[in-house]
């Protein structure tokens, strides 16, 4: 089996100054913390790290679940997963599931979306018919100016301009933002797992920092800080999980053990189903039992029937 890791030998963390832990009401202490923690996070980011499709594909389940829970829908992490995973080939994975998979868009493509392709996105999203797509696509082309989560801040907050029930989009295009600010070659939800933080509540009141809202630059400066912390956080756990699959590897004997582990490090997880040209349902399931017994993958859904796998 030839598959290739890379690895860090240290998973770089965000300095603990820089976690908000408490409101933060000054707007230079929220980019003093948003510019270490992103730092840390461009570091992790530009590694050459095996497991990093695994982990973006991680996020871009928690940014899902935050904007699936900013609908007004009760899909879990787990729900989200299982929508994506179990439904058959080619069927649609339901209005939940369509939120991942535009958020899987985010965390795998490498250029700006076009015009069609932010439409698609945008109906992911659960905006229908009569939001003015061509003002979008041309505000994604002009990316705002200034440091990257500012940037990002004010890419939402024009979004929203253009079309108030964007909320969900705008966040999308807040971590694209971000993502090209910090010229990333892929992007990374970060921002948007941040929605529901405390973190992210304003002015006495505590209400929901929201795109075009007052205050919001300040807040996307303290979920790009809390957001780049466990981001770091989430891939040195993936690092761990993926350095015993490194050691197991070579003593995997199936004919289909390369393109299993590839898929581990590639993505979020793998159905315990999966079949491919070189491995059958069986296979599969055996493969599956022998990473378990040597804790080179975890089984995520809790069942004992449909399992799903991953680092």
């Amino acid at each position: 089996m030839n598959t290739r890791f890379d690895s860090l030998d240290v998973v770089p963390a965000v300095p603990a100054w820089a976690m908000p832990r408490s409101a933060i009401e000054n707007d230079v202490e929220a980019a003093y913390m948003a510019g270490s923690a992103l730092n840390s996070l461009d570091n992790l980011v530009r590694s050459d790290a095996a497991w990093l499709g695994a982990w973006r594909h991680r996020m871009a389940l928690k940014g899902a679940a935050a904007v699936v829970r900013l609908m007004g829908r009760r899909e879990s992490e787990s729900d989200l997963r299982d929508a994506w995973l179990l439904r058959t080939p080619g069927d649609d994975p339901g209005p939940a599931g369509n939120v991942l998979a535009a958020w899987r868009r985010l965390a795998g493509r490498s250029s700006a979306p076009g015009a069609a392709s932010l439409a698609s996105v945008a109906q992911q999203l659960g905006l229908g018919a009569g939001i003015d797509i061509d003002a979008l696509a041309e505000l994604v082309e002009a990316v705002p100016a200034g440091p990257a989560p500012l940037a990002a801040a004010r890419m939402a907050d024009a979004a929203v301009r253009i079309e108030p029930r964007a909320e969900p989009l705008a966040w999308w295009l807040a971590d694209l933002a971000l993502a090209r600010h910090m010229r990333w070659a892929f992007p990374v939800p970060v921002l948007v797992t941040q929605i529901h933080s405390p973190l992210l509540r304003l002015g006495h009141d505590r209400v929901r920092a929201r795109p075009g809202r007052e205050g919001f630059g300040r807040a996307c400066l303290v979920a790009a800080a809390a957001g780049a912390a466990e981001a770091c956080k989430l891939a040195a756990g993936i690092a761990v999980r993926a350095r015993r699959l490194e050691e197991v590897a070579p003593r995997l004997r199936s004919k289909g053990a390369g393109e299993v582990v590839r898929l581990l490090l590639d993505d979020d997880a793998v159905a315990g189903t999966l079949t491919t040209k070189a491995l059958s349902r069986w296979g599969s399931r055996r493969l599956f039992d022998r990473l378990l017994q040597l804790d080179a993958a975890r089984e995520l859904s809790g069942r004992a029937a449909f399992r799903i796998f991953g680092l």
